[in-house]
């Protein structure tokens, strides 16, 4: 399938590593061209460098100024970015219980405000061109929160209701705005999490991941590229009436529909 990426501008936040580095190598599979980014500035520029038509840009997304930062690099590089990948590691694992009102800021600043921050930005070109793709990596926690994962539940939830209504107002300028849901895909961020859970309940590291892939009907932990090839999909042409959506990449995790 033509996913008619070829030409377009893609700009994946936090690039470097797991899944958005899939999105970032897919996209440019299928002749986007990308810019790879993250605070890893020489991985970023090695990953791009491998990539067909691809820059790398070293950038703190937390800092007040990154989502400009950015923004102003890629209309730089290659032009207002047609697709945008909104990406971002999560916060510390922690249960509600133990959750202060200063987690809880620096949450929403990583999951909420840089990445509203961002499509400020890329929304007007998209508009104007009358075609764009808004995509946010979210988390099946939204579906259905996550044991000891209170401040990612509470963030990505937050920016699921911001895309969900924004979704609506955009569609008739042909931008569309979705969200994937990874449930666990092999990362460093799941066998941090792993980890986490591990020592909040006394089991071991592999007891834990044993528990969590019992848990999965598809009885495997997700590989970045299975998500990454959602991602383009739902970044595509063909994807042109898809829009308000949160689609799932769990293997069947979450067991509500």
């Amino acid at each position: 399938m033509d996913l008619g990426l070829s030409g377009r501008t893609a700009l994946v936040c936090s690039s470097t590593g797991g899944i958005g580095e899939a999105i970032a190598r897919t996209l440019a599979a299928e002749g986007a061209d990308t810019v790879v980014c993250g605070r890893r500035g020489h991985r970023a520029k090695e990953i791009a460098a491998g990539l067909p038509r691809a820059v790398g840009i070293e950038v703190d997304l937390l800092a007040e100024d990154g989502p400009a930062e950015l923004f102003e690099a890629t209309v730089a590089a290659f032009g207002p970015p047609d697709v945008l990948v909104l990406n971002g590691p999560g916060p510390k694992p922690a249960p509600a219980a133990d959750v202060g009102v200063t987690d809880v800021d620096v949450a929403l600043e990583a999951l909420l405000r840089q990445h509203i921050r961002l499509v400020t930005q890329a929304l007007p070109a998209m508009r104007e061109r009358g075609w764009g793709r808004i995509l946010a990596v979210g988390s099946s926690g939204i579906a259905a929160p996550l044991p000891n994962l209170a401040l990612s539940n509470l963030g990505r939830a937050a920016l699921a209701a911001y895309l969900k209504t924004l979704a609506a107002e955009v569609a008739a300028d042909g931008v569309t705005v979705n969200l994937l849901l990874p449930g666990r895909i092999e990362t460093d961020r799941t066998a941090a999490v792993d980890a986490a859970n591990a020592a909040h309940s006394g089991r071991t590291v592999a007891e834990v991941e044993q528990a969590s892939i019992a848990s999965i009907p598809a009885r495997r932990y997700g590989r970045p590229a299975e998500f990454a090839a959602a991602a383009a999909f739902l970044c595509s042409a063909p994807a042109s009436y898809i829009t308000g959506t949160a689609l799932r990449c769990d293997g069947g995790l979450v067991r509500s529909l």
